[in-house]
């Protein structure tokens, strides 16, 4: 059966591809959105290397960890430290090493938070998702458990995830990218081109996922690097990236298959076919989202809410690192369509590489630059009156 890579392009990246450049301006675009609100950019912590994700907690300290297994807070006094924690066994290679960290749900209680690395043993070498306990003066993280390992990973460091999503029912989400093997985004016995849900407290497989006794809640992933959870609504979407092109935006249901399948029959890893397959796989789930015929490598999402956003209140913001930018993608009521997408000029091409977006309670965004050298965390807020 022929393939056909660039036949497919959504209809929302079609409109998005109408519409970029008159919302990325401030002016309405096709979809009726309005001038895009005014941003103030501050940096909260800087001189760091590669950071992949950063935290807030109820307290307000500021966690971030760098890629080489570093962890840095900064104090709601403003000073800022490290913290101390035990990774003897971490892996750094390429795309690889420290990755997701994210608070538990009831971390206020609890101080319990997680952390995605690569990680090396004997002759084992996997991702694996571990559990720690922060002191009460962030001075230490202390290790209280693997929740799940024996993810895969690439020799070459490609492809490894690895995003945690905390939910509210008691669940962690894992995204995995498919460490470049074949025949792993389709293969259920795979780990690999997946997005995971397990117990938190456990690291078992939850008990309601559609593949009985499986973490897998999604197959047919390429590297999902971003999950969030669209508020009023409760759909979890995840942001993946792309082969020279197509980028995805995708919302997730229980057992959908997203149509990634880069094994063509003779094991070959095979980057020139469709990231959504509908030719060998009829089934599968087409994006929300596609950056259509060139790759902008979206690495991260989280939506924005507050009063201050006006009409992108409720927008998908994407970190993006090729592109050099935080994407915003307004959607339709539904959250099966973009009905506007803009890159605000506050952001845009300023702080190069964009690895993570993470929302705040107070309508703010917090923001990683991933270029290797003086890399930061920088706070956006919409800004009042302007």
């Amino acid at each position: 059966m022929t393939t056909h890579p660039h036949r497919r392009l959504s209809w929302a990246a079609g409109l998005a591809v109408c519409c970029a450049a008159a919302a990325a301006c401030g002016a309405p675009s096709p979809g009726g959105a309005v001038d895009f609100p005014a941003l103030d950019v501050v940096t909260e912590i800087d001189d760091l290397d590669h950071p992949w994700d950063v935290v807030a907690a109820p307290d307000g300290t500021l966690l971030t960890g760098e890629r080489s297994g570093r962890f840095v807070v900064k104090h709601p006094d403003g000073s800022t430290g490290v913290l101390a924690a035990d990774l003897p066994d971490l892996v750094v290679h390429a795309e690889l090493g420290l990755m997701g960290i994210a608070l538990a749900t009831d971390f206020d209680v609890t101080r319990i938070l997680y952390t995605c690395q690569t990680h090396a043993a004997g002759e084992v070498t996997d991702i694996r998702v571990q559990s720690w306990t922060a002191d009460a003066q962030w001075t230490a993280l202390a290790p209280t458990g693997v929740l799940i390992d024996g993810l895969p990973l690439s020799d070459r460091g490609r492809h490894g995830g690895c995003r945690l999503l905390p939910h509210q029912d008691g669940t962690l989400w894992i995204s995995m990218g498919d460490a470049t093997q074949a025949a792993a985004p389709q293969d259920l016995h795979s780990l690999g081109g997946k997005v995971l849900r397990i117990e938190a407290a456990t690291g078992s497989p939850a008990a309601d996922n559609p593949f009985p006794g499986s973490a897998v809640y999604t197959l047919g992933h390429r590297n999902v690097q971003g999950l969030t959870v669209r508020p009023g609504t409760g759909e979890i979407y995840s942001v993946e990236q792309g082969t020279h092109r197509d980028d995805e935006v995708n919302r997730l249901v229980a057992g959908g298959n997203y149509g990634w399948k880069p094994d063509t029959g003779d094991g070959f890893y095979d980057e020139s076919v469709p990231m959504t397959d509908l030719d060998r796989i009829p089934e599968a789930i087409e994006a929300v989202w596609s950056s259509g015929p060139a790759t902008i490598a979206t690495a991260s999402g989280t939506f924005v809410t507050g009063p201050g956003w006006g009409d992108w209140d409720g927008a998908l913001a994407v970190g993006v690192q090729k592109g050099r930018k935080v994407l915003f993608l307004r959607l339709d009521p539904t959250g099966a369509h973009v009905v506007a997408e803009a890159a605000p000029p506050e952001l845009a091409g300023k702080y190069g590489r964009i690895r993570t977006v993470a929302a705040q309670p107070d309508g703010s965004l917090l923001v990683t630059t991933d270029n290797g050298d003086g890399d930061q965390v920088l706070r956006v807020t919409p800004a009042a009156g302007r």
